[in-house]
């Protein structure tokens, strides 16, 4: 992550790299021309785009070599992250199979033991895939028996993954290899003789976006599963599924831990709704291999055949399906079906809550459910009966996330990772075979160094701009004199219903001890928090109400005496990176600080490339005239004005008004948001605020940081992470 400090003197104006317009360049939107004039940054591979970016990195350089203290706060983070990180394990044939970091490896090494108290071996160091720990292990599958395992490795951060087998005893790597994988996972059958994964059609010579090296740009489409045999080429591998009628569909098979069936939960978005089909593998008469040569797919059944809801399997008995779902229940509950009968039998096993969102449930220990709730961004652990859904036990946990449930309906015991603001990590075993649950501390982590006394997490609920109360977390040193004097972070995601809840983070206990900072996270709308009803009040026509909810998170910090508009720094990634983008074009005058990470910033072609056209169900569409009205009022890329020229600023601020110091952070291999998003805001930024105004008075930096062999975020090294802890420079 970056943060940021407060500089005892601004920076000098900082000459920026010109960057060509192309004034030919102008798009025809229902009737409104608007000009595009960065286009060419789209080709990522072009020699112009290179030198834009070997360019506005030595700027970067720059700015970066005037914070004294960034070496000293880097060895401080890495001497946090130095110590045994764990975890939680899971089970197959009496096996446990678990992650574990000793300290500052690059990537976390996945162990074996046999028994609970068996001696644990390695069984995959992903730090040795690559000689610089840019390729990272993505997914893992183990088969029912233990006896092989299927892993995906990703290359520099990116989505595609190739998947490759090893057989545990020895750990001997197979031949078999698998590519153009992506939005996959390893599904075993029962018997253990190959697994259905899911992947796109090779791409043809010279088609879509960049060399085999490089990134590629083109639209994913004609997702397909195949089911692989071990052994075999994936050229003979069984084609199951797939629906040229549909290019846009997604495909994530999953086998029931009682192996009769194959689900496939169909999706053509990011939206919590999908399609769910189930095959009943017992019943193919060749079995699976059967298959192969002639070219029949699955004879899957349609239980659901329309895009309403969300369904999601959690157990079934035989032809008995019980499902988690949204339908008719925005905070979700869990009904149950008869395959054989689906138009008469859906009965609901634990209805929809009055307040709380039901996470997760997860069959355990043979007719028992354990249930994950979010209430007020806080999780509440239940255990419950399978069948009547009957409240049997309370399991107490503290403030803080359910990172991981780890448990089947075959085994006695349960693991459970925890983590909060002030709490490392834990891994919990939980011991149903007794009459009540037994929680025991399984692992837990401890960082050296601190000291969680010293710290203050709580949760306060501010007004949004339409009076709607907001939750927030503050974190803090305790104690602390509410005078304005402190930098404040303050984070936010708010889109796609995904919930933002507490974590440990070692970079902003860094920033807390050493430059006194608050830490803050706005649980806006748009997220999941509140269930679906709080997703959708922050999405499509309603994204504006992320960005006023944002801004009143700001506001409040600052009326609250936590901090002041100068030493405010807003953080996000992705989305969140759309969220700061966003409201620094809205409100400059509110933040001292931004840092957008891999944002999307076009929201006019956000869909033309890699997956974006998944994203529409959030954000919709420029092809469409209403939404393209939704979307040219707050695309970043569209809306960077000079703050000089308008009224605006907070009252009795009589700083010259301009844009907070910004970095914007993209990696050269992120395929999920392409660095072109990054590229364009920030020559936009700098043209507008900078090189085309006489006389600026935008003297604080605006800057990008261009990661090298890495992607989106997941699958960076330990290195990376510290590297990548960019204290920056901030004017006073």
């Amino acid at each position: 992550m970056g943060s940021l400090a407060a500089a005892d003197e601004p920076l000098p104006p900082l000459r920026y790299p010109p960057a060509r317009r192309d004034g030919d360049i102008v798009d025809d939107y229902h009737g409104v021309p608007v000009p595009d004039p960065y286009r060419w940054m789209e080709d990522l591979e072009s020699e112009e785009t290179k030198e834009f970016v070997r360019a506005q990195a030595g700027v970067a350089d720059a700015v970066l070599s005037t914070c004294d203290h960034r070496g000293r706060l880097r060895g401080q983070l890495t001497a946090l992250l130095d110590h045994p990180r764990h975890r939680a394990p899971f089970k197959r044939a009496g096996s446990y199979f678990y992650f574990h970091n000793p300290g500052l490896l690059p990537h976390s090494v996945l162990y074996v033991q046999h028994g609970l108290g068996g001696e644990p071996a390695v069984l995959l160091d992903p730090s040795a895939l690559s000689d610089d720990a840019t390729v990272s292990l993505s997914m893992v599958g183990v088969s029912d028996d233990a006896a092989h395992l299927a892993y995906g490795t990703s290359a520099s951060g990116s989505d595609w993954v190739t998947v490759r087998v090893m057989r545990v005893r020895d750990r001997r790597r197979l031949p078999d290899t698998l590519s153009w994988v992506k939005f996959s996972r390893i599904a075993w059958t029962r018997d253990g003789r190959g697994f259905f994964y899911s992947r796109f059609p090779a791409p043809k010579d010279g088609e879509g976006g960049a060399s085999e090296c490089g990134i590629r740009t083109d639209v994913n489409l004609n997702h397909e599963v195949y089911y692989h045999l071990l052994g075999t080429e994936q050229s003979d591998d069984v084609l199951c599924w797939s629906d040229p009628e549909h290019p846009k569909y997604i495909y994530t098979p999953e086998v029931t831990e009682d192996g009769k069936y194959v689900l496939l939960s169909v999706s053509e978005t990011s939206e919590p709704v999908n399609k769910l089909y189930y095959c009943d593998l017992s019943a193919l008469p060749h079995g699976l291999p059967g298959l192969n040569g002639t070219h029949e797919l699955l004879p899957f059944v349609k239980l659901v055949d329309e895009f309403e809801a969300y369904y999601g399997v959690i157990a079934n008995d035989d032809t008995q399906f019980t499902i988690l779902t949204n339908r008719d229940a925005p905070r979700y509950k869990l009904s149950r079906v008869d395959v054989t009968d689906p138009h008469k039998s859906w009965a609901d096993v634990l209805p929809e809550d009055d307040r709380a969102v039901l996470e997760s449930a997860c069959a355990v220990h043979g007719d028992k459910l354990l249930v994950n709730y979010l209430s007020d961004v806080r999780y509440v652990l239940q255990l419950r009966s399978l069948v009547t859904g009957e409240l049997l036990h309370d399991i107490p946990i503290d403030i803080g996330s359910v990172n991981g449930i780890s448990g089947r309906r075959a085994d006695s015991e349960v693991f459970l990772e925890f983590a909060s603001f002030l709490t490392p990590g834990i891994v919990y075993r939980c011991d149903l075979s007794a009459g009540a649950p037994v929680m025991e501390i399984y692992r837990e982590i401890s960082v050296p160094g601190f000291d969680r006394t010293e710290f203050e997490a709580k949760q306060v609920f501010y007004p949004s701009k339409d009076g709607t109360k907001i939750p927030m977390f503050v974190v803090s040193r305790k104690n602390m004199c509410l005078d304005g004097s402190h930098p404040a972070l303050l984070f936010g995601y708010g889109g796609f219903g995904m919930s933002v809840t507490p974590q440990f983070s070692a970079a902003r206990v860094v920033l807390m001890r050493n430059l006194g900072f608050v830490t803050c996270v706005a649980n806006i709308r748009g997220g999941g928090e509140y269930g679906e009803g709080w997703h959708k009040a922050g999405s499509l026509a309603n994204k504006q109400n992320c960005f006023d909810d944002f801004i009143a998170a700001g506001e409040f910090l600052v009326s609250a005496g936590y901090t002041s508009p100068s030493r405010l720094c807003v953080e996000g990634g992705s989305n969140g990176g759309l969220l700061v983008a966003a409201c620094i074009n809205q409100r400059p005058d509110l933040f001292g600080c931004a840092l957008a990470h891999v944002g999307v910033m076009d929201m006019l072609r956000f869909h033309k490339f890699t997956i974006g056209r998944a994203w529409t169900c959030d954000f919709g569409c420029s092809e469409n005239q209403e939404e393209f009205q939704w979307l040219i009022k707050y695309s970043p890329l569209h809306n960077v004005r000079r703050p000089w020229e308008e009224k605006c600023g907070a009252a009795g601020d009589l700083r010259p008004r301009q844009y907070p110091a910004t970095m914007l952070l993209t990696a050269d291999h992120d395929d999920r948001v392409v660095p072109s998003h990054t590229l364009k805001f920030l020559a936009t930024m700098q043209h507008v605020l900078c090189a085309s105004a006489e006389d600026s008075p935008q003297t604080n930096p605006i800057v990008a940081r261009i990661d090298r062999k890495s992607g989106h975020g997941c699958g960076r090294s330990t290195q990376k992470i510290v590297f990548f802890f960019t204290p920056t420079v901030l004017s006073p």
